[in-house]
């Protein structure tokens, strides 16, 4: 029993999605699983393990930003065994051809998070994805006639940054298509357990044209990830 999950050994899959908002992944498993179980309601962090057409998978919340997304990744993966971690989380697009609702599988992940300059002492590492997740991800995709982009993205430890307004540029230039806070956690993570992890994420609003979802469709509405993401496993 760990923590901040305290769940039972053997109450989560060896697979799970973790989503930033602990009422999606509730949505996910009370719509998408059978026999969903929930195993965790500790800080309102809620956890569950069900099955997806006769597989065991499991949905964990993890709040926002990546100091909370790595206390849950490192007991999931340190007391539970965890083998593969899918993110399933919104983010912001930074090009005008994403629209919302668009999803984005990321190859790699910037940052400008400390966490890893901690580790790497003051180097900077380039986390990317597990390419077999990636690879079964995008073609899973296709073949249920949804639109994906795969490329590169930036995780960020600032959702409001109001001093820069040429923040963006830099990134913009060098092909980034969007900014989560997540993803180059995990990966790191991921990388040093030998973990597979993925991240795939749906575009709530675009930080150049200014559009932005409602917090009941970030909830519900975002489920296309969802289902390439529980086809995968």
């Amino acid at each position: 029993m760990s923590l901040h999950i305290g769940a039972k050994q053997g109450d989560i899959a060896e697979t799970v999605l973790v989503s930033g908002d602990p009422l999606r992944a509730r949505f996910i498993a009370e719509n998408l699983f059978e026999e969903a179980q929930c195993y965790t309601e500790v800080r309102n962090m809620l956890g569950y393990t069900g099955y997806y057409k006769g597989r065991r998978v499991s949905v964990q919340g993890t709040g926002m930003g990546q100091p909370s997304l790595a206390i849950y990744v490192h007991e999931l993966i340190q007391s539970y065994q965890v083998k593969n971690i899918i993110r399933i989380g919104t983010c912001g697009a930074l090009v005008k051809e994403l629209d919302l609702g668009d999803i984005v599988i990321a190859q790699g992940a910037s940052t400008d998070a400390s966490m890893n300059r901690i580790t790497f002492n003051e180097l900077d590492y380039a986390p990317v994805a597990d390419f077999e997740l990636l690879r079964k991800a995008y073609l899973k995709a296709r073949e249920l006639d949804i639109s994906v982009k795969a490329g590169s993205v930036f995780s960020t430890d600032l959702f409001y940054f109001n001093n820069d307004p040429e923040r963006w540029k830099i990134w913009i230039e060098h092909g980034i298509l969007c900014t989560d806070m997540e993803t180059s956690t995990l990966y790191t993570m991921a990388a040093r357990s030998g973990v597979r992890a993925l991240s795939i994420l749906t575009v709530s609003d675009n930080i150049i044209s200014g559009t932005a979802s409602t917090s009941k469709e970030r909830e519900q509405a975002f489920t296309d990830m969802t289902e390439i993401a529980l086809e995968v496993v």
